[in-house]
């Protein structure tokens, strides 16, 4: 296999700027890098564990099968806290029958984004040895 050093989802919007405005205002992720210059010009979020890189432009938006997941400490606050900003909501947070609390939203060009809590309970928060 492949030694993988670093990853990142690259993501190439139809509208740049307004991309560049939902996951950096919206959604407040930090920048890790800029490079380039001009409306196509690269910009790289931290991801928690991982990379959103929006670069170069598409004539067209990502293919539907395209979904983002962000882990939140508290997807009740996040629901707030992105409704004040304007992010539009298409389902607010609900525990689902795996037990997850997952909540979703769409970046401008309808990229789909789960934005998940993972309960105290949650098998996922188990690390044995721990």
């Amino acid at each position: 296999m492949v030694h993988v050093l670093s990853s990142r989802v690259l993501l190439r919007p139809t509208d740049p700027e307004r991309t560049r405005a939902f996951y950096g205002e919206a959604l407040g992720l930090a920048v890790h890098r800029e490079f380039g210059t001009g409306p196509e010009r690269g910009t790289v979020y931290f991801l928690g564990g991982g990379f959103l890189e929006v670069s170069g432009r598409a004539e067209e938006p990502p293919g539907p099968g395209l979904r983002l997941w962000f882990q939140v400490a508290d997807a009740a606050a996040a629901h707030k806290e992105l409704a004040e900003r304007g992010v539009e909501i298409l389902r607010p947070p609900r525990r689902e029958p795996w037990g997850l609390i997952e909540m979703w939203i769409a970046d401008p060009d309808g990229v789909r984004i789960c934005v998940v809590e993972i309960p105290e309970d949650h098998p996922l928060r188990y690390r044995p040895g721990i």
